[in-house]
This record gives structure tokens, sequence and C-alpha cells, in this order.
């Protein structure tokens, strides 16, 4: 597995760490405490788990799994490293605007939580854009006129 790959799973463990630290903690303030949890906060913790790790998991097993083309296409590599910075950053800044955003209601950090959403749509639609020429039926499909069943 090669170095941008590593980060993408790398970060993704990173995020399941994080949301499953403020999972815990939402179970604590609603079990415990009794003070309950913001919408805020519950949009945080779902964030983490399902875009911070499992898109980050995806797109870092994909770049891994999907040969680099040999032929003349698209692909970029500097255009994929700059898709993992964007989304590390939009997740980053999205997830902690949200969780701030239960505590102090503030009109910057509802900014911020919109300009994270965005940074992550651009960067999920610029990896697959990136990414696709990559994905193709190498072999698969002369096993498949051979009747093999996927």
């Amino acid at each position: 597995m090669f170095t941008l790959a590593r980060y993408y799973v790398k970060s993704a463990i990173l995020f399941l760490v994080l949301g499953l630290v403020l999972g815990g903690y939402m179970t604590y303030r609603i079990n415990i405490s009794g003070s309950g949890v913001t919408q805020s906060m519950i949009a945080a913790h779902t964030h983490l788990i399902l875009v911070g790790f499992v898109m980050m998991l995806i797109m870092g097993i994909a770049l891994w799994l999907f040969p680099r083309p040999r032929e003349k296409v698209f692909y970029s590599p500097l255009i994929a490293e700059i898709t993992f910075y964007l989304m590390f950053a939009a997740i980053a800044v999205r997830s902690a605007g949200e969780i701030l955003n239960g505590f102090i209601l503030s009109r910057w950090i509802a900014w911020a939580i919109v300009a994270g959403s965005f940074g992550e749509i651009a960067g999920i639609v610029l990896f697959f854009i990136n990414i696709w020429n990559r994905i193709k039926p190498i072999g698969s499909h002369i096993r498949e006129a051979k009747g093999e069943k996927f």
C-alpha cells in the first residue's frame, strides 16, 4: 500500500476513534448526567463515522486497489493528494463546527459547517472524477465470457 492510500486509511481510523469518543461522551450525557445532547452533536457523531471513517476508508482502498492506468488517460497523482487534504480539512472543520454549534450559536460556526460540507462534496466529486479511468475490468470480462459468476 503506497503512502497516499495509507494516509486515507489512517485518517479514516482517526475519524472513527473521534466518532466513537464523541458517541461515548453523548451516551454519558444522556444516561448518566441526564443533560441530553444537541442535534449538532448527533450530526457530528454520525458525520465522523459515515464520512470521516467510511468514506475516507473507501477512498483509500479504492486508490490502492484500482491499478494506475498504463495508457494516456486522465489521472493526476497531484489531484489525488489535493483531494486527500481537502477531505481531511473539510471533515475536521465540519465536525468541529457541528460540535461547537451545540454549545455556541455563532454565525461564523454556521458558515464553517457549510464550508466544510461543500469542501467534502468537492473532494468526493474530485476524487471520483480523478479515479474514474482507473476502474477497469482487467481480466474479468474474459472470466465472465467463460461463464464465471461473481
